[in-house]
């Protein structure tokens, strides 16, 4: 049985829709992840699966049951917020402890409840810690404990990691995903930055403007977008504009904007002369070719070095710049020098353009 579904959900504020009949199953024990950029229903969707708001219309349910008419104290999930809202005036273990008094557990049974969702989080006892002595991952992983401790079906997660630097983020990542495995409950992951979804996540459902425009594993994704709004959005891509010169069977030849042409595999069915976005991934790149519909010329503008995630930012003839990711490649060129970067046809897909 799936521990959360979602119906046809739709939510209005006056004339606005926020959320325009979303529908997603959400396996027992997954880690699930909804990712999509500022405004585009996300949060409002949470809400509503916590019980801050009420759905319009469509259906909530949890272990199979329907939830909707429940106030969120009555529904077995649990939220963590970006800004965690521990209690500064109580310590740890009184944080972990409240919902606990609250639910009117018994007083004598609660000290061992905490000791050992402690243990789980990894921080054994840190019970009579200040909040304010705890570093940010710290907080975090208490954040979780407090709602871990009450045996939620499912965790609902709300951008938790927004507020950390760059580096503790990366490691809480890891650590989140370890945290999911380890107390074996259902995890749903709202988040705008890709790579915290495709990183964590068992299934990915990308959003945008109150819809779903995929879900699917990281992976599907990432290889086989079923959008250009996916295609843009999740990973690194190189776009271009034009419309479609000619149909190769499941190729197509684009005229772009700029000048110059591209050959490419349309992950839809197109006509000629339909207007086209094309993307292309910075590692689809390599240096060198000379077929016209599958090479461009530039020069090189920036070398930008990150290790095994070193780029060339390469400007064409029109202008445009276009990113190679190949830290081996990077190696051998040199800013200000003329080179051509080539692509198989089949790794630059291409989808029709879309209004917004």
């Amino acid at each position: 049985m799936d521990d959360l579904n979602c119906a046809n959900l739709v939510k209005k504020f006056g004339d606005f829709t926020a959320v325009s009949g979303v529908s997603l199953d959400v396996p027992a024990g997954s880690f699930y992840s909804i990712l999509g950029p500022s405004g585009c229903g996300k949060t409002t969707l949470m809400r509503m699966i916590a019980g801050f708001e009420a759905p319009t219309s469509g259906d909530i349910k949890i272990k199979g049951e329907s939830v909707v008419s429940l106030p969120p104290n009555r529904r077995n999930v649990k939220m963590v917020f970006q800004h965690l809202a521990l209690f500064p005036m109580m310590n740890v273990g009184e944080n972990i402890a409240y919902g606990l008094r609250c639910r009117g557990d018994n007083k004598a049974d609660i000290p061992a409840k905490v000791a050992r969702v402690l243990e789980r989080v990894g921080l054994p006892g840190v019970q009579e810690k200040q909040i304010g002595q705890l570093s940010g991952g710290q907080k975090q992983r208490i954040a979780i404990a407090r709602c871990m401790v009450l045996e939620p079906d499912v965790l609902l997660l709300d951008e938790p990691l927004g507020a950390l630097d760059l580096k503790l983020r990366e490691h809480m990542k890891i650590e989140l995903k370890q945290l999911q495995h380890r107390f074996e409950t259902t995890f749903l992951y709202i988040t705008h930055d890709q790579s915290e979804a495709l990183v964590m996540s068992d299934k990915v459902a990308v959003m945008n403007a109150g819809r779903f425009e995929q879900i699917g594993t990281p992976k599907e994704l990432y290889d086989a977008p079923a959008s250009g709004f996916v295609a843009g959005f999740v990973g690194d891509s190189n776009r271009f504009s034009g419309k479609i010169a000619d149909v190769r069977g499941s190729q197509a030849l684009i005229e772009l904007d700029g000048g110059g042409q591209m050959l490419g595999e349309m992950a839809e069915p197109l006509q000629k002369n339909a207007p086209v976005d094309i993307f292309v991934r910075p590692e689809a790149l390599t240096i060198g070719g000379n077929e016209p519909a599958t090479t461009l010329s530039g020069t090189v503008d920036s070398l930008l070095f990150n290790g095994a995630n070193s780029r060339v930012l390469v400007r064409t003839g029109t202008g445009e710049l276009v990113e190679m990711a190949d830290a081996m490649q990077a190696s051998g060129v040199s800013e200000g020098a003329k080179i051509d970067l080539s692509w198989q046809p089949e790794r630059a897909r291409i989808f029709a353009q879309r209004a917004g």
